[in-house]
C-alpha cells in the first residue's frame, strides 16, 4: 500500500478549501485541564456534520467520477456516514449509509436529517460494511471506506496542516483511534516533525493488538466508544502511518475517558462524544505524561452528542 504523501494532502486541502470549515483552536495555559504545560485543543467538532471525517468525505466525492453518476453508499458507526450525507448532499449526490445496531441514535438521526437513506445492518460496524458491499455490487454506487481509503485519508490529513498552520510550535499531538484514518492523515504530514500519541479504549484496541502481532488483526469490539472507534480491524493506512511515525500508544478504560468529557465540558466548556475526549484522558502518569514546557495539542473531534450524557 502506498503511503500517503504531504503532496496527496495539499491536493486534498486546495480541492475542498471551498467546502470545508477552518476549524478553532483554544489555547489554555499551565494548569489547564489539570496539565503542566499548555494545552491546545483543536475544535474539529466544530467541522461541518460535526468531525474531521468530513474533509475526507469531500476529498473522495470530488475526485470519484462513480459517485456523481451511481451514488454513494457508506458504512459507518455515525460520523463518517453523517459526514458522506452531508457532504453528498451539498454536491447533489444520492447517498445511502449503512450503520450497525450500537450506532447512537442521535447521529442515526442525524443522518436521515441530511436527507440519507439510512439502513441498519449488523450489531457492529463489519457487518454494516459487508450489507453495503452488497449493495454497491448490486447498484454500482461509489462506495469510499470509512478509514482506509486514499482520499478521505489524505482529507483527513489537511486536518495536521490547518493546525500547525494556527499553532506552528505544537510539540506534541494527540489522537484518538479508531480504524485509523485520522491518526495515518496526521502522522502523514507531519512525517516525525511532531510528535503523534495514539488514544484507544481497551474495547476498541485495533491499534495496539495491530502493533503487538506486527499486522492488523481483528478484535472484539464493545464499550463506551464503540460506536465512534470500533472498527473491528485497524486499517493499512493507519498501520503503516503508526509504524513510521507513533510514538506513543496508550489504551484506557472507559471510565477515564468519560471523566476527560466531563472535564472539558466543565473546565472548557467543550460538549463533545467520549471518543473526543479520549485524547485529554490519555495525558497522565500511567498514559501519556508530557514534560512541564511541551505544548500539546489534542484532536477534539468529534460533536454529534447527547448533551443529556454529559455531567
Amino acid at each position: 500500500m502506498d503511503g500517503i504523501t504531504r503532496g496527496d494532502i495539499l491536493a486534498a486541502a486546495d480541492r475542498i478549501e471551498p467546502y470545508v470549515r477552518r476549524t478553532p483552536v483554544v489555547e489554555l495555559g499551565p494548569g489547564s485541564l489539570g496539565q503542566p504545560g499548555p494545552v491546545v485543543c483543536k475544535l474539529e467538532l466544530h467541522q461541518h456534520a460535526g468531525s474531521f471525517k468530513t474533509r475526507g468525505a469531500f476529498n473522495r466525492l470530488l475526485t470519484s467520477d462513480r459517485a456523481a453518476e451511481a451514488g454513494v453508499c457508506a458504512a459507518s458507526g455515525g460520523n463518517f456516514g453523517t459526514a458522506i450525507a452531508y457532504a453528498a448532499g451539498v454536491l447533489g449526490i444520492h447517498a445511502t449509509v449503512f450503520v450497525p445496531e450500537i450506532s447512537a441514535p442521535a447521529k442515526v438521526a442525524r443522518l436521515r436529517e441530511l436527507g440519507a437513506e439510512v439502513v441498519v445492518a449488523g450489531r457492529e460496524y463489519a457487518e454494516s460494511l459487508e450489507a453495503c458491499r452488497e449493495r454497491v455490487a448490486a447498484t454500482g454506487a461509489d462506495m469510499p471506506h470509512a478509514y482506509d481509503d486514499r482520499e478521505v485519508v489524505a482529507g483527513a490529513g489537511t486536518l495536521a496542516r490547518e493546525l500547525l498552520t494556527q499553532v506552528p510550535d505544537v510539540d506534541t499531538i494527540v489522537v484518538s483511534v479508531g480504524g485509523g484514518g485520522l491518526l495515518a492523515g496526521v502522522a502523514s504530514w507531519v512525517r516525525g516533525d511532531v510528535a503523534v500519541v495514539s488514544v484507544e479504549s481497551h474495547g476498541t484496541a485495533s491499534l495496539v493488538r495491530a502493533m503487538s502481532a506486527g499486522t492488523p488483526v481483528d478484535v472484539e469490539v464493545s464499550g463506551l466508544v464503540a460506536d465512534s472507534l470500533g472498527a473491528r480491524r485497524v486499517g493499512g493506512h493507519g498501520f503503516a502511518a503508526a509504524s513510521r511515525w507513533v510514538d506513543t500508544f496508550v489504551e484506557l478504560d472507559d471510565e477515564r475517558i468519560r471523566s476527560a468529557q466531563t472535564a472539558l465540558w466543565r473546565e472548557a466548556r467543550i460538549a463533545c462524544e467520549p471518543s473526543a475526549a479520549a485524547p485529554l484522558a490519555a495525558l497522565g502518569p500511567d498514559g501519556y505524561a508530557p514534560a512541564a514546557d511541551e505544548k500539546v495539542a489534542l484532536i477534539v473531534c468529534g460533536g454529534n452528542v447527547d448533551l443529556a450524557t454529559i455531567g
